[in-house]
């Protein structure tokens, strides 16, 4: 069975990546699809099985390599842990296969596609089923192959090469301490296999690593350098710049990598070695603190962004926090049971957002929406669910994962859990605000897609007010760069390739097609009932029962005093969730001149928000350019300058000339030549007498 979920999507990706061109698009999605659909009924079963039976199990493979002490098997490790992942992998996958092919309905490259969504399932799930580090890492680089192949998917596009690019160079320098971490724990332990690590790991506490000239705490040390890999997968603060500008992939491949998968290996790699991490109380902290930075960070931003998937984006951003969060104050179980809900409702909000930019002709600016809930009123409910289920509302899946998080923030005793605390309360209320600012400015307020006699009727009532949530002086259908100028319309200029260039303002806007509307209607199902249902098992009374030891130990004592967190705390986060709405509610469905006017009295404000903190700007200034001005120099003075003035190109043109002239000494005049032999004579006979070899 193991071998079926795992190797199905492999089966998928070589029949549509070889043979799409012949067999066609259509057998292409539905073989894909259909391999998916089988992997993903296999992983609820396996779920089942592992979670509450006694199915956890070692499935081997093959031998992969064997040098030395060195031997790794290519094994796959099932536990309560994998069986979540497995779930969460194959059925977000699934449902984005099924959505993609009405999405994707007219791109003349869908066999690609399909192969590549694939290529990614099964390179996460070779990820999250390592036996050790190594195969861990061979998933890890798989899923970021894949992401760069996916982000970067439109090629015609500059900003979607770009932005693959980019996601795939951050995400190296975080492998790099990633691989770091495993060469370290591999001389500490003389092995990769958890098998091998995990049971040992308390023999090596005291234990202490030179490095950079330092004498550090050996599992401290492997620990951060094995989080900064987790850093840069999960978009964490410092290494996040890529997670916003893989919006340029599709939709589909935005809900896949954003919602379930890539982001949260960094998650789960913590999860799987918390048995080494909760044995570093100063590695714990460095994941607390990174967490609630994160999720305050990323909330922030996401108040002012006009893209509506850009919006989700930084709310994964944020959320990806709280679950780290979750891992560093040593609630292991909280943070996978968010990983898990998450997926639900986050990948809601972006195959619901996919709708909305496939029922608006491919138009992406809120500011050029709204009136949305009267022509697409089942996208509009998906997206209220969704909506709700991440704002924490009463008995939706986030409700359940996220308050246990925060409760967990509060009664935790370890460092950095006050601010995380504080963070996670705050980001709370700003994940309400800029949800539901979402909500309004899409699916409420005035039509602002313009050519409708609905936007007319309504702009002489709210005299032009919904569109002002910009900047100063911006009008109606004016966007932003990613530098925060003015451009044209985002309809104008970032219509998808392969889609038709029919602009919204031509259009009413119509519902999906049935193939997008099903995975709406699953996930929701999802979002509303899986925290539900599933509470008792990841955080409650029968957890221990439930994990069985695929999570550090130290857990169940948090996941206890998490239960006893004083009312206040308890209720603060439905606090934070309906003042969140409130405001938003009054900014733009009672007073929707307000976002103009707060825009206007605080520009600095504004720009610092919209404008992402500035990270782009400052790592351009000191990382880019700084690269490309010292390529630039070591190929105009070290390659030019140097090694073809100096050296063999040099050299060689300096025998040429030399050859050169001799040659023109071969004239055919005999008294040439004897002018020649006159000279080497008189140049002997100097030598001789100069250097003394006659004077005896």
């Amino acid at each position: 069975m193991y071998h079926a979920i795992v190797f199905l999507p492999l089966v998928g990706f070589l029949v549509a990546g070889i043979f799409g061109r012949v067999i066609g698009p259509r057998p292409s999605e539905i073989v894909t699809t259909a391999l998916l659909a089988v992997s993903a009924f296999l992983s609820w079963i396996a779920f089942v099985s592992v979670g509450f039976g006694s199915g956890a199990t070692r499935v081997q493979v093959a031998t992969w390599m064997v040098s030395g002490d060195l031997v790794v098997d290519w094994a796959f490790r099932i536990d309560t842990l994998t069986a979540v992942m497995l779930v969460v992998v194959t059925t977000v996958s699934a449902l984005v296969h099924l959505y993609s092919i009405g999405y994707m309905h007219e791109d003349p490259h869908r066999p690609r596609f399909f192969a590549y969504l694939s290529l990614f399932t099964f390179a996460m799930l070779m990820l999250v089923t390592a036996d050790n580090l190594v195969q861990m890492f061979f998933g890890w680089e798989g899923v970021g192959l894949a992401s760069y192949l996916l982000i970067g998917f439109w090629y015609e596009k500059p900003s979607a090469n770009a932005a693959a690019m980019k996601a795939f160079i951050v995400n190296r320098v975080g492998d790099f301490g990633f691989a770091l971490g495993i060469f370290l724990v591999f001389v500490l332990f003389n092995s990769v296999s958890f098998d091998q690590i995990l049971p040992r790991a308390g023999e090596l506490k005291e234990a202490t690593f030179r490095f950079l000239g330092h004498d550090w705490n050996a599992i401290t040390l492997a620990c951060l350098l094995l989080f900064m890999g987790a850093m840069g997968k999960s978009a964490q603060f410092l290494l996040h710049t890529w997670l916003p500008d893989a919006m340029e992939g599709p939709t589909p491949v935005s809900a896949l990598i954003h919602a379930a998968t890539m982001v949260t290996a960094g998650v789960f790699m913590v999860a799987r070695l918390s048995p080494l991490f909760e044995l570093s109380p100063d590695a714990m902290t460095v994941v607390t603190v990174i967490g609630a930075i994160t999720a305050f960070f990323a909330a922030t931003v996401g108040l002012v962004q006009n893209d509506i998937k850009r919006v989700i984006a930084y709310s994964t951003c944020s959320q990806l926090g709280y679950m780290f969060v979750a891992l560093g104050v040593g609630a292991f179980g909280a943070g996978i049971f968010h990983l898990f809900t998450h997926a639900f409702f986050k990948a809601l909000l972006f195959l619901g957002a996919g709708s909305v930019i496939h029922a608006m002709h491919h138009e992406q600016d809120m500011r050029n929406m709204g009136a949305l809930r009267r022509y697409i009123p089942f996208t509009a409910a998906m997206m209220a669910i969704g909506t709700l289920a991440l704002t924490g509302f009463p008995f939706t899946a986030g409700y359940y994962s996220k308050d246990a998080i925060i409760e967990a923030a509060y009664t935790s005793h370890g460092g950095g859990a006050a601010l995380a605390f504080m963070a996670t309360v705050i980001a709370a209320f700003m994940t309400s605000f800029y949800s539901w600012r979402l909500f309004f400015m899409t699916f409420e307020q005035a039509p602002r897609w313009g050519g409708s006699h609905d936007a007319h009727a309504h702009a002489s009532g709210h005299a032009g007010s919904h569109h002002a949530d910009g900047a100063p002086g911006h009008h109606e259908g004016v966007a932003h760069d990613n530098k925060g100028h003015d451009v044209e319309p985002a309809s104008h200029s970032d219509l998808e390739p392969g889609h038709h260039a029919d602009h919204a303002h031509h259009h009413r806007p119509h519902e999906s097609p049935l193939v997008m509307l099903i995975p709406l209607g699953v996930l929701a199902f999802g979002a509303i009932f899986a925290g539900m249902i599933f509470s008792r098992f990841f955080i409650g009374h029968d957890a221990e029962h439930f994990w069985r030891g695929s999570l550090g130990a130290s857990q169940y004592k948090v996941l206890e005093e998490m239960h006893h967190a004083p009312l206040w705390v308890v209720l603060s986060p439905a606090v934070m969730m309906i003042g969140g709405f409130l405001l938003a509610f009054l900014m733009y469905i009672r007073r929707p001149d307000l976002p103009a006017r707060a825009a206007a009295q605080n520009p600095i404000l504004y720009r610092f928000l919209l404008n992402k903190w500035y990270f782009d700007e400052i790592y351009d200034f000191v990382f880019v350019r700084g690269a490309k001005a010292l390529g630039r120099f070591l190929w105009k003075q070290g390659d030019g300058a140097v090694i073809d003035r100096l050296g063999p190109d040099g050299i060689s043109a300096r025998v040429v000339d030399v050859t050169r002239g001799v040659v023109r000494l071969q004239t055919g005049y005999v008294y040439h030549y004897a002018f020649v032999m006159l000279i080497g004579v008189a140049a002997l006979i100097t030598w001789y007498l100069l250097t003394g070899a006659g004077a005896h």
